[in-house]
């Protein structure tokens, strides 16, 4: 690969002015990382840290937003405060899609919430479950991560669950939880713990309107299929 440095290139083929003369929406992910990056070192170029990064990431965007700042630093050239600038710009994406996912803030169907709760948990390495607790007018008062696990499964405490809904004073709330395998299929777990926090919520008058789960394959829905 030749390593050589930014400013033997061709002056519109640097990164940072390729942006300014054809707009961001030109340039390469390892073009954009190379501006994060900043700088490199005497043995490699930003662009070539930028480079060997996405090669570690299968050349995906996806699998980038995964890494912890230790697993980035794992790329010989990248220390602290550059990994710190790549996760705090992966993070500014997700809660730019957050926030323009629920921008009308009223819930109005499963595929507004998916898309929300995906903005949320789409990039987390280990099953979380999260609840969304809601008011009378149907719009988001509060999100929450309840529980976090491990690759394959965590456990949420219908108790715990109550207790928010009824500090929150929410009247409907929606539940969540992300499979980071891809599968979208609930499991007979997820199915009986819907139906126990559906039984608890009841005691409170308070309405599980669906549970959704998401994945970077898609999302699930029990409301839209008929299992809540």
């Amino acid at each position: 690969m030749n390593k050589k440095k930014l400013k033997d290139w061709a002056f519109e083929d640097r990164p940072r002015e390729k942006m300014r003369l054809q707009t961001a929406a030109h340039l390469t992910d390892v073009e954009l990382l190379a501006i994060l990056i900043q700088q490199g070192n005497r043995e490699s170029s930003a662009f070539d840290l930028a480079n060997e990064l996405m090669c570690r990431c299968n050349h995906k965007l996806s699998v980038l937003a995964r890494l912890s700042i230790k697993e980035i630093m794992k790329t010989k050239g990248i220390g602290m405060a550059k990994a710190a600038i790549l996760q705090a710009a992966m993070e500014i994406g997700r809660r730019r899609m957050g926030k323009e996912a629920m921008k009308e803030e009223v819930i109005r169907d499963s595929k507004m919430v998916a898309t929300y709760l995906r903005t949320k948990m789409m990039d987390l390495p280990n099953e979380v479950f999260a609840v969304i607790f809601l008011n009378r007018a149907n719009k988001i008062k509060h999100f929450e991560i309840i529980s976090s696990g491990g690759m394959t499964g965590t456990v949420a405490d219908p108790r715990i669950i109550m207790k928010k809904a009824l500090e929150e004073e929410a009247v409907s709330i929606i539940l969540s939880h992300n499979h980071p395998s891809g599968n979208l299929k609930p499991s007979k777990a997820d199915q009986d713990l819907t139906e126990k926090i559906k039984q608890a919520a009841k005691y409170f008058d308070i309405n599980v309107l669906d549970h959704i789960i998401v994945s970077n394959e898609g999302y699930y829905s029990f409301a839209d299929e008929g299992a809540i």
